[in-house]
Order: structure tokens, then C-alpha cells, then sequence
């Protein structure tokens, strides 16, 4: 989705036998978000760096999966980096990519299924975009977007200057040529999506950690073998 680009995350997986990721000290007392999370473990098949937006949705994906024991490690708080200050669109226009516009697709209506899921609201709200053409190039390059995003089932439809303004009567019109309209996308809340990804990651068995930031990535022939990092930030 448009809105994945908002923040930075990595994972760090393990070869099956190796530490997942080591304690600086121990023991390590628990600092996670969620009841029970005990003992912070000494190894785990799953480490995934960083908890916004992109952290998040790998920690819930590779949980709903079935791995079960992913572990997310966040410097500070949910959400803390850039995440919380993103725009939060949520397009499935503009790609002619077959993939990214299915993962667009798939992303939308996972905002909209995540509240009933976790109990935890997006903020996903279906207020419509549109992308505006103001010259012949752009109209030509945009007919062509829309061609094919139909194609893959997005409802885009080119509309007049004048449907754009009737639909967003502060934009000024004397310059445009037409406007691609999709009804069905809008925009999240970023904090409330990354929270509401964070809850159905914990309730299908992943482990959140705050305030861990991470100091350094363990290799051993050439492999990922784990990570250290310090308690507090």
C-alpha cells in the first residue's frame, strides 16, 4: 500500500538451531506491550527491527501464518518513529504492476477487517481520491494507469474538471484536464492502524517488545544468527 512506504523496518531470521537474538544482560525483565510477556526469550525463529507500520504488519503476517514464536523489537513505543506522522493514504490506483495493485487491494480491505478482527479501529476511512491530469502527457500516462488498474478490478473512472470540483469544491480546476476518481479509497489513522496490527500480531502469539533498541545484528557465515540489543531508551 501507499501507506507501507511510511516507515522502515527489518527482520532478522535465524538458521534453524542458532540464537534468534541474545540478551545483553540478563536476566531481561520484561518490557513489552501486552499482559503476560514474562521473560523476553533467549532465541526465536523471527525478528522483526522496528515497530511501525512495515514491523508491525511482518510481526501480524508471520504470526497469522503460523509461526509462533516472532519476536519485534522497538527502540521506544509503537509507532514512534516515522509512522505516527505519516500521511496515511490508502490508494489502489497509480500501479502498473499487477502485484503491487493486488497487495493495494489486499491492503484496503485488510484496514477495513482489522477493527472486527482485534476490536482495535484503523481509522480507515473510504472518503475517495482522486488524481488530478493538468497536462496532455500526464492524461495520456493516467488513461493508460486506469486502463490497466481496471483491469485488475479497481473501480477508477476518469471524471471532468467540473465532477472534480463538485467532489472537492477548494480545488482550483482552470488548470486541469480530467481527474481519476476511486470511490472506495480515503486514508487510515497511522497510529491506529500500526496499533491495530500490533494487537492481532500479540493475539496470534507474537511477542512485542518496547524500549529495546537494537545495538547490532549477529552473523556467522554470512547468515543472520541474531541480534543484541540494550534494555531502556
Amino acid at each position: 500500500s501507499a501507506f507501507a512506504s511510511a516507515s522502515a523496518s527489518a527482520s532478522a531470521l535465524r538458521r534453524r538451531g542458532y540464537r534468534g537474538y541474545r540478551p545483553r544482560s540478563a536476566p531481561a525483565r520484561a518490557f513489552s506491550s501486552g499482559a503476560g510477556a514474562g521473560e523476553v526469550p533467549s532465541e526465536a525463529s523471527v525478528v522483526v527491527l522496528g515497530g511501525g507500520i512495515i514491523g508491525c504488519s511482518v510481526a501480524y503476517h508471520l504470526a497469522k501464518m503460523g509461526v509462533a514464536d516472532v519476536v519485534l523489537l522497538e527502540r521506544d513505543k509503537v509507532t514512534s518513529g516515522t509512522t505516527w506522522h505519516a500521511a496515511g493514504l490508502m490508494v489502489t490506483f497509480g500501479s502498473l504492476s499487477e502485484t503491487s495493485t493486488e497487495l493495494r487491494k489486499y491492503t484496503r480491505g485488510l484496514y477495513q477487517s482489522l477493527e472486527a478482527e482485534t476490536g482495535q479501529p484503523t481509522g480507515f476511512r473510504a472518503c475517495g481520491f482522486i488524481e488530478l491530469a493538468t497536462d496532455g502527457d500526464r492524461l495520456e500516462e493516467y488513461r493508460r494507469v486506469s486502463a490497466f488498474n481496471r483491469k485488475c478490478g479497481v473501480d477508477v473512472r476518469e471524471i471532468s474538471p467540473q465532477e472534480v470540483q463538485a467532489l472537492f469544491p477548494l480545488c482550483e480546476v482552470g488548470d486541469v484536464l480530467a481527474g481519476f476518481y476511486v470511490e472506495g479509497d480515503g486514508r487510515v489513522n497511522p497510529v491506529d492502524a500500526t496499533a491495530a496490527l500490533a494487537k492481532g500480531a500479540r493475539l496470534s502469539g507474537a511477542r512485542i517488545v518496547e524500549g529495546a533498541p537494537v545495538t547490532a545484528v549477529l552473523q556467522r557465515g554470512g547468515r543472520v544468527t541474531g541480534v543484541r540489543y540494550r534494555r531502556g531508551y
